[in-house]
């Protein structure tokens, strides 16, 4: 009862404040002062409020309450499923599937875009144009001459990542939010930097620059190298499993009223904080890559 009490008496609040709202524009409209300006930010900030609460208290009403989430019985570890036999990681499942979109998202600009190129370009061949253009520049700005190869790794990895972020709008955990994942991209970054070392100085030329300046550090400076894909990968893991469980966090102290709110916190903590991540992977794999080849 008290439920449908405050359901009416929310809504009748964002009634009143809808038309003090529409007074208060009236009057600025007449006359644009500050005090009019005030008046008018206020009754629309009341209005919102009251027009909140009334949709959080009807949400109550038709789906119950919100239970919150036993979040001790979370895991860092991804669930599995059962796949011809074998015990697959639900991340790797979507890590497969991101990877087939992407191809199929490249076969669809091959036969549709590539085939049709023009001078000047235009729509969709300037935005890929444009896209691979300033990736290539970064690249090559962080490893001057090899910027062409690192800049489809990089532009890869990117890709991959704002797949797991799609991924992440609905609800979903992500490949990235997986040790296995991260510590894979990790990796193919290890395998990148010595293979790009040796290019540039050899075998002989490779071990002689992890002894420099003196002999002294040459173990300190192997274990150095050895950590940068556990560095790479737990730092990546870390930020996307962080933010996973922030709004996970969320949505069990909200409940009902996570309402708007989860969806505005969500545009940094599902976009653009992975998109962010994103960057600094590829950023610091450029800079291990271009220590290498020094």
């Amino acid at each position: 009862m008290l439920d449908y009490i405050l359901a009416a008496v929310f809504a009748a609040a964002f009634i009143a404040c809808f038309f003090w709202r529409r007074g208060a524009a009236a009057r600025y409209a007449s006359d644009p002062s500050k005090k009019n300006k005030k008046r008018r930010l206020l009754a629309t900030a009341a209005a919102v409020f009251a027009l909140y609460l009334t949709v959080t208290r009807l949400i109550q009403l038709l789906f119950g309450k919100h239970e919150a989430e036993d979040l001790s019985a979370f895991s860092p570890w991804a669930a599995r499923r059962e796949l011809f036999g074998l015990s697959i990681s639900e991340t790797v499942l979507w890590s497969w599937a991101i990877m087939a979109a992407l191809v199929v998202l490249a076969l669809i600009l091959r036969i549709f875009v590539l085939r049709r190129v023009s001078e000047p370009p235009r729509g969709a061949q300037n935005a890929l144009e444009t896209a691979v253009g300033e990736i290539m520049k970064y690249a090559g700005s962080n490893v001057h001459g090899e910027g062409e190869m690192l800049g489809s790794y990089v532009f890869t990895v990117a890709a991959l990542l704002v797949g797991c972020a799609v991924l992440e709008l609905f609800g979903i955990r992500t490949p990235s939010s997986d040790v296995t994942f991260t510590f894979g991209l990790g990796i193919n970054t290890f395998v990148l930097i010595n293979i790009y070392g040796i290019k540039k100085k050899g075998v002989l030329g490779r071990i002689k620059s992890l002894a420099q300046p003196t002999p002294i550090v040459f173990p300190i400076k192997l274990v150095t190298d050895i950590a940068v894909p556990v560095s790479l990968a737990a730092r990546l893991f870390g930020n996307m499993l962080g933010g996973m469980i922030i709004m996970d966090l969320l949505y069990s102290a909200l409940g009902n009223n996570a309402v708007g709110i989860t969806s505005v916190v969500g545009l940094y903590f599902n976009v653009f904080h992975p998109l962010l991540q994103a960057f600094i992977f590829a950023t610091l794999s450029l800079t291990f890559i271009k220590e290498a080849v020094e």
